[in-house]
């Protein structure tokens, strides 16, 4: 396969800095990214007027800017310092997470009863604080994750990102029998990670979130009612630089009483009520750069027959 010049050009500074980053200390890893988020931010002011566009599209055009910019601010610094830690995963093992997230300990024995009791569980987790941990953290105290991942333009970013996620879960290709693989992987007690805050780019779930109206996958709700499994919604959040805190939120089951399509509603609505409870309670946790805007509109006349039957309403990072 023939790169262009300008995904080996992207490729080679990416590797470069994560080279930097690795030699660092973590918190001069750290406080690097720090200077270069200021510099995004403030100078070249990357997707700032959007992202605070959006900010007041889900507080009201009242909200004080200062407090919008603090928001928006943060997101970004946030953003910098997930880089810095997936680019240092392999420092990331068990006593890194019992040092900065002394709380996981406390809370991950409830996934593994769910798994033990209903052979595996949908892990739903939105673009907060550092949601790559998940994978992570759960592997390093013995969860098997998988999940199905979105893909970079760049060939060779993506392979990289895919390369460092992979320490933390299996990763599955988009395709025909990938919905087989799933129920597979959920019934033999595995646990599938998900991301489902994304604006699906084809007409789903039209469901009520910050506000507005977004266009939702019913994926993570199909996949548990056909395995038969919970949905398990977490939040991460970054406390400080180096710390981060983690939520077990209320477990979500599939109704046997209810028809399917009824039931991922449900299961959806569930999901999005308690995630957006989450966003208003700590807003500068969450990803508003997110080029897949959760409420951007589609446009009238999206087809609705484009993305494989297996993996329809799929989110993905």
């Amino acid at each position: 396969m023939r790169y262009r010049p300008q995904h080996i050009f992207e490729y080679a500074v990416l590797r470069g800095l994560a080279a930097v980053l690795n030699v660092l200390p973590y918190r001069a890893a750290l406080l690097l990214a720090w200077c270069l988020a200021r510099l995004a931010f403030h100078v070249f002011r990357f997707r700032r007027h959007e992202t605070l566009r959006r900010i007041h599209e889900v507080f009201g055009p009242g909200f004080p800017q200062g407090k919008a910019k603090r928001i928006a601010w943060l997101s970004l610094r946030n953003i910098a310092f997930n880089a810095v830690e997936m680019m240092r995963v392999n420092s990331i093992d068990r006593a890194w997470i019992d040092c900065h997230m002394p709380d996981f300990k406390n809370h991950i024995g409830s996934v593994h009863e769910l798994v033990t009791q209903y052979g595996g569980v949908v892990f739903t987790v939105p673009h907060m604080g550092n949601w790559d941990l998940a994978g992570w953290a759960c592997h390093r105290y013995g969860l098997i994750m998988f999940s199905v991942p979105g893909k970079q333009r760049n060939p060779l970013v993506n392979a990289w990102i895919n390369r460092q996620r992979a320490s933390g879960m299996t990763l599955l290709e988009r395709g025909s029998g990938t919905l087989r693989q799933i129920i597979k992987h959920l019934r033999t007690g595995h646990v599938l990670a998900i991301l489902p805050d994304v604006r699906m780019p084809l007409p789903d779930l039209k469901l009520s979130f910050l506000g507005g109206t977004a266009n939702m996958g019913r994926g993570l709700a199909m996949f548990a009612i056909a395995a038969k499994v919970p949905v398990v919604p977490a939040i991460f959040r970054r406390e400080g630089w180096t710390r981060h805190g983690f939520d077990h939120l209320q477990t979500i089951l599939p109704d046997p009483s209810l028809d399917k399509e009824q039931d991922a509603k449900r299961i959806m609505e569930a999901v999005i009520t308690q995630m957006e409870a989450a966003i208003r309670k700590a807003p500068e946790q969450w990803f508003w750069y997110n080029k897949r805007w959760v409420l951007t509109p589609l446009r009238e006349d999206t087809p609705a027959t484009q993305q494989p039957a297996d993996l329809k309403g799929t989110p993905s990072s």
